[in-house]
């Protein structure tokens, strides 16, 4: 069913998330949970409608295809649009990150495309949803191909990817905002609801099997330590890392809270360094093609000494 991966990313996933992306999407997330959604039509998204196929032409023409990028003029941008709450599966009312990595690797591997723009709008989402964009960045750049996030919200696991990025543009002065570098989950407790239903549910571990969701059980009695250091900071940690990494020297890490969270406006998130510029698509467009020869140019030169 298309509701069964977001049923299981709402109700068991740890979160890249801001929390303003949490509040807008807790009445979907109740009515899932009640099951309070009923359809004719309940294939996931990308089979409904595939993710649209859109370039800029090197004229600078943004145009939708039809076909693949085969039928892209020589020397296009790919746009990838990346909206939305980031889950890794599509499912009925979203893209999944898998379909934005196969837009991706597919560009890359595009003789006609040379160099890839990514359109983000997204306030983070489902830790497991970034691999599979970061792998597909990562495979574009190796392939020669440059990849710019250009971005109005670009928060939480949408920024860990943009990171990976050869640049990040803000897409106004209005409204873009970056950061959310941080970690939550949450996770429901049923116990009181099928009590109310004369439910009484028993769970028994094996005497081998002590730490078995050790963390998770002391969490329902209100103990959230365990939590904390066995699985929430390890991914806040390798976070910041590779946030540090990606980003480098232009990072000023003595900002407060710049990597435990806050968010920055555009003109903010520029002097601290989690953007490399504010522009238009046009001017994303145009410095995704200088790039692109850049790295060209000095492939020759490397390849000459």
């Amino acid at each position: 069913m298309a509701f069964s991966n977001l049923y299981s990313a709402v109700c068991r996933g740890k979160w890249f998330v801001s929390f303003r992306e949490v509040e807008s999407n807790l009445l979907l997330v109740n009515r899932l949970l009640e099951h309070g959604i009923d359809n004719q039509d309940n294939r996931i998204l990308a089979d409904r409608e595939p993710v649209p196929l859109m370039i800029a032409a090197a004229g600078g023409r943004t145009a939708r295809l039809s076909g693949g990028y085969a039928d892209a003029p020589k020397g296009s941008t790919a746009i990838i649009p990346v909206h939305g709450t980031l889950l890794k599966y599509g499912t009925y009312c979203s893209y999944g990150t898998m379909e934005y990595a196969d837009l991706i690797r597919e560009a890359a591997d595009s003789p006609n495309i040379s160099s890839v723009l990514c359109d983000i709008d997204s306030g983070g989402g489902a830790v497991d949803a970034i691999a599979p964009l970061v792998d597909a960045i990562l495979y574009a750049r190796g392939k020669g191909k440059a990849v710019v996030a250009h971005c109005d919200l670009c928060a939480s696991a949408a920024y860990y990817a943009a990171s990976y990025c050869n640049e990040i543009i803000a897409a106004n002065e209005v409204s873009a905002e970056f950061g959310s570098i941080g970690v939550m989950m949450s996770f429901p407790d049923y116990a009181k609801y099928y009590e109310s239903a004369g439910i009484k549910v028993h769970t028994i571990y094996s005497n081998l099997s002590d730490y078995k969701n050790a963390p998770f059980e002391a969490a329902k009695k209100g103990d959230y330590a365990s939590i904390r250091d066995e699985e929430l900071d390890p991914l806040a940690r390798d976070f910041q890392e590779n946030v540090k990494k990606n980003r480098g020297n232009c990072l000023k890490l003595e900002t407060e809270g710049l990597l435990r969270g806050r968010m920055f406006y555009h003109r903010e998130a520029l002097e601290v360094g989690l953007i490399d510029a504010i522009g238009t698509q046009d001017y994303a467009v145009q410095r995704s093609r200088e790039i692109d020869s850049e790295m060209t140019i000095n492939n020759y030169i490397n390849s000459k000494s």
